[in-house]
């Protein structure tokens, strides 16, 4: 399953926002997903992305699913927001 972030925009900034993308994922994309089936969380075209948004989107994926892989990941404000998720979130990946 590859998820593509950028479907919910490319500058993704607040946590609401976040939340919302997660519930509508869950309900549709992620509905019918094994826990074990590999997940990729693709941010090309992503401009910005923040910790608040990230949050509420990568953790809780990271945390539901068993093989996450993060893709596309060059941009400067996605490093910095999974550096900062990693340091204080307990982001895993």
């Amino acid at each position: 399953m590859k998820i593509l972030i950028k479907k919910f925009g490319e500058i993704l900034i607040s946590r609401s926002d976040g939340r919302e993308a997660y519930f509508a994922m869950s309900s549709s994309i992620l509905k019918n997903v094994s826990v074990d089936e590999e997940v990729e969380i693709d941010f090309l075209g992503v401009r910005v992305l923040t910790p608040g948004w990230a949050d509420e989107v990568v953790t809780k994926i990271a945390e539901r699913f068993k093989n996450v892989k993060l893709i596309n990941t060059e941009n400067s404000s996605v490093q910095a927001t999974l550096k900062t998720l990693r340091e204080y979130s307990d982001l895993k990946i």
